[in-house]
């Protein structure tokens, strides 16, 4: 057989938004390896696709399945209460990219901007006062001071709260809205449903990710993934009610309630100082990315529509 000489690309973590860029880079014809902790997959493995397991905070290890990269994508999602993992998970990775000479990009939210008032644009001050806030903003330091240093290129892509394949349970536009739309029960969500908030298209944050990766003046900055304008949480549970050809209700839950839940419940516990996002206007400005790369955000009725579809042909049943 001969040797593949593609250029090599490689994904650490398989959940969503991992598998989004695994898409992309599917569809450009690139060279994927796909790395977790176990290497148990749940996706459709084909032979175009490598799959690896181990631990990324091991600089060894992250040094060996980086080997031969152009460029690492960092995509790892933990739980919230394994979130203090992510400094060492990030220090592990960039030794690997380090060592391959390949570029990083990095998969990160809008966490360490805090409860900002106003269109969230980037280099805003990192104003974070929650915990998940502040870890947020020492990864994305580490990353960028690598780059200053010269030990490796960083590229950092931020979108919001992130919808599409293989989203189910860990994203506020998941089962527990497409699933129950199409089971004929009220979609759950938290906080109030009438401030607007801004939702990523999956497809959107994975190819972004990419095209970061491929464009040389991309390195060293922090860039906002396209995402369509923001609209009420309510107006997005009506599209999705009609694209599913019935009305959708909707139930909200109050930050006390899941405050309350939290009691019990470890993730609940964590998500409550995140409540905020949800409780007031949370709206990204993705216009520098579009300006610069000449793309802009899918359509958000499409993008319901597509994530829809995914949901009535490979979703699990939806939470009760």
């Amino acid at each position: 057989m001969p040797h593949d000489t593609r250029e090599l690309h490689v994904v650490f973590g398989t959940g969503p938004l991992g598998l989004a860029v695994m898409r992309a880079l599917r569809a450009d014809g690139r060279r994927v390896r796909m790395i977790n902790r176990s290497s148990q997959v749940r996706f459709d493995k084909d032979l175009e696709t490598e799959v690896g397991g181990g631990d990324a905070a091991d600089p060894r290890f992250a040094r060996e399945v980086c080997e031969g990269a152009a460029v690492v994508y960092h995509c790892v999602g933990l739980p919230y209460p394994r979130w203090r993992e992510f400094p060492a998970i990030a220090r592990g990775i960039v030794e690997g990219a380090a060592a391959a000479g390949a570029t990083i990009v990095y998969g990160d939210n809008l966490y360490m901007y805090g409860a900002f008032s106003g269109p969230m644009r980037e280099g805003l001050p990192e104003a974070a006062t929650t915990v998940k806030g502040r870890i947020r903003a020492e990864v994305a330091a580490l990353l960028l001071e690598a780059h200053r240093a010269g030990k490796v290129r960083a590229a950092i892509g931020r979108g919001s709260d992130f919808f599409g394949p293989h989203a189910t349970e860990a994203t506020m536009l998941g089962s527990r809205v497409f699933g129950r739309i199409l089971a004929g029960k009220a979609a759950q969500v938290v906080g109030n449903p009438d401030r607007l908030h801004s939702y990523t298209y999956l497809d959107d944050f994975g190819q972004a990710l990419v095209r970061l990766g491929r464009h040389a003046e991309a390195a060293g900055h922090v860039w906002h993934v396209p995402t369509a304008p923001a609209v009420s949480t309510r107006a997005i549970v009506a599209m999705i009610g009609q694209l599913a050809g019935h009305p959708a209700r909707l139930s909200a839950a109050p930050g006390w309630m899941v405050g309350l839940a939290g009691l019990f419940n470890p993730q609940l516990r964590e998500m409550r100082e995140m409540l905020y996002q949800f409780d007031r206007d949370f709206v990204v400005d993705s216009s520098r990315f579009e300006g610069t790369f000449g793309v802009r955000a899918t359509p958000l009725h499409d993008a319901l529509a597509h994530t829809l579809a995914w949901f009535r042909g490979t979703a699990p049943a939806p939470p009760t």
